[in-house]
């Protein structure tokens, strides 16, 4: 790699603050050079990590870290903080198994004091270690870093009513990069970068200081500023706003920061930054450069098109939009995932049916229930790590009261390098357990059309799961059917082994039934299970097993047991899922040859079961 002589001598934030202040504009270039050379090796988030190299520096510099804890959200902003923090040689290895987090990780370093990889934590999080450090008599600031649209949700507003009676030592940084992942939302989203960033409020007050004077000004400012910035909002939090300022501006950045660290009680400043800033190409897409794989940082990202397996997601958008063609009651609702979600289309198509509510995933199946109430076909495409965050939404509001909401559920199963944060890990094991859901894991392409074609069609709520990535290679039917509902099929008959599998193990299913001479099942369905199909399994073999990408615990095996245990059926039944710990991240081929979820594996712990 390029030799950076100024950053190479830094490896802690101490050796940060040694440096004269003159010195820092060179440690940035160095810093946003590094960087980009280094993601372009592996992959990881780009664009908003270009975006707080200034802020990263200028945070370090003045606040005493680790003693001064800085808490970011969302965690991918953190690149130049982990590069400043002793782990600049560690970037090589960046989300690789066994290498370092590309999310904040207490376990790695001292310096991160707050896992964030799901976004709006970072004030609560903040304000109990300033608390915690009031209640100890220690003198020291927690710091919440929020931004990329981590302000549109509930959680960072309730954190903010509970901060502003508080006396603690609680700073929070709003990163306004007018650009969270997806294209920003919602009234509070258009308030801070149109007005807050605009000169409007700026030239009033010049111009009413020399009218009025600035006395008399500020007094009028108090109750008239509201119409012209947001500021009102956080100080009727009780919170001490300061900015808009220059995020990248480091001479703005420091002395506002020095001078923040000496006031007390609870601190709210505004800084207006640049997804991508300082490399032109990801200046230009900050969204395509947001999450990349390997690239030549000269030419930058060579596009992909039509190269390739068709991934699920793809599935899922032609379906989406095919399906709204047929049926003007289907509304489409995102929480800030449009691209990951596969909702770039069907916007394009349909704006006036499509819905992002900013990343509010309680709010996003609320509204939904809200739709389904009044005769619209709501699809809430989202991802199983985030359907978690809206858990009570999904019981109380959806399924309670056997609303027709369907999930497209994308991310089931292991994810990859983002690791345990984004797994999607629960999602059967939660949704099992919800009554009037039907729960459907398609094996592959063709099968996750119809059966979102199934979902679809169905008057209670369904969810349809499937993984990231592509599959088989299997080409979607153009005609849609719908799937029998709660029934499974036999895809090969053996002796002795049923292997039933849920999703798209059916396949690693398929190559284990080829050693083992084993039956195998694509049950389709892990609610309703196919009780017959099990049962008639149980009486013609010795041994079932089950095979799902989701928690062991509770999982779809656990429902095979249960309608064996119903029927007084003594059969063997091995469950074989992920395991009961979270799981890294790395290749999911790796990842899961590590868990014993590929078929060499499948055979090894089959045959160590029946001879151990």
């Amino acid at each position: 790699m390029t030799a950076y002589p100024l950053l190479e001598s830094i490896n802690s934030p101490a050796e940060l603050r040694n440096l004269e202040r003159k010195q820092l504009a060179v440690l940035t270039d160095e810093l946003r050079d590094f960087l980009v050379e280094s993601v372009s090796r592996t992959g990881g988030h780009l664009s908003s990590n270009l975006g707080t190299i200034e802020l990263t520096v200028a945070l370090h510099y003045v606040f005493n870290t680790p003693e001064d804890r800085i808490v970011w959200d969302v965690g991918h902003q953190t690149y130049a903080h982990k590069i400043l923090t002793g782990r600049r040689e560690a970037m090589a290895g960046l989300r690789q198994y066994h290498g370092i987090s590309g999310f904040p990780r207490r376990s790695e370093s001292e310096y991160d004091t707050f896992g964030t990889a799901h976004s709006s934590t970072s004030i609560s999080a903040a304000l109990g270690m300033a608390v915690a450090a009031k209640l100890k008599g220690e003198s020291r600031h927690g710091i919440a870093v929020i931004g990329d649209g981590a302000m549109s949700a509930g959680m960072a507003f309730e954190a903010l009513n509970n901060a502003g009676v508080s006396d603690a030592n609680l700073l929070v940084v709003l990163n306004d990069n007018e650009m969270s992942i997806s294209p920003p939302v919602g009234a509070l989203t258009k308030i801070l970068a149109r007005l807050l960033s605009g000169r409007t409020y700026a030239a009033a007050r010049r111009a009413g200081e020399k009218v009025l004077g600035a006395s008399l000004t500020r007094k009028v400012e108090e109750h008239v500023k509201g119409f012209v910035t947001p500021s009102t909002l956080f100080e009727e939090f009780g919170f001490n706003y300061i900015g808009p300022i220059d995020g990248h501006d480091l001479d703005a950045l420091i002395p506002t920061l020095q001078n923040i660290r000496n006031l007390k009680g609870p601190q709210f400043l505004h800084v207006i930054t640049r997804k991508g800033h300082g490399y032109k190409l990801a200046e230009a897409d900050p969204t395509l450069y947001h999450g990349v794989g390997k690239f030549d940082q000269q030419a930058g990202i060579q596009s992909s098109k039509g190269a390739g397996k068709l991934t699920f997601t793809q599935v899922f958008s032609d379906w989406l939009c095919d399906m709204a063609s047929r049926d003007d009651r289907l509304i489409a609702i995102t929480p800030a995932m449009r691209e990951g979600s596969g909702l770039v289309r069907f916007e394009q198509e349909y704006p006036e049916r499509y819905f992002d509510v900013g990343i509010a995933e309680q709010h996003a199946l609320t509204f939904a229930a809200g739709l389904a109430c009044e005769g619209a076909k709501p699809v809430v495409a989202i991802y199983s790590t985030f359907l978690q965050r809206a858990y009570d939404q999904l019981i109380h509001d959806i399924a309670l009261q056997n609303l027709p909401v369907m999930l497209a559920i994308d991310r089931g199963g292991l994810v990859g390098a983002d690791g345990a944060t984004h797994h999607g890990a629960f999602d059967l094991s939660y949704l099992l357990s919800v009554p009037n859901i039907v729960v459907m894991t398609p094996s592959d392409e063709n099968e996750c059309r119809q059966m979102l074609f199934t979902a679809y069609r169905q008057d209670c709520p369904t969810a349809v799961r499937y993984p990231r990535g592509s599959g088989c290679g299997t080409t979607p039917a153009t005609e849609m059917t719908e799937v029998p509902l709660g029934k499974g099929e036999l895809r090969r008959k053996g002796q002795k082994i049923a292997l039933l599998a849920f999703g798209t193990l059916l396949h690693e299913a398929l190559k284990v039934a080829d050693q083992l001479d084993a039956t195998v099942a694509n049950m389709r369905f892990a609610k309703p299970i196919d009780a017959k199909l099990v049962q008639e399994l149980a009486a013609d073999h010795e041994l079932l097993v089950t095979l799902e990408e989701n928690a062991v615990i509770s999982g779809a095996g656990s429902e095979v047991a249960r309608v064996l245990e119903s029927a007084g059926v003594l059969t063997r039944v091995l469950r074989l899922g992920l395991p009961d710990r979270f799981i890294d991240h790395g290749d999911q081929t790796q990842l899961m040859k590590e868990i014993g979820l590929d078929a060499e594996s499948i055979v090894r712990r089959i045959r160590q079961h029946i001879d151990p």
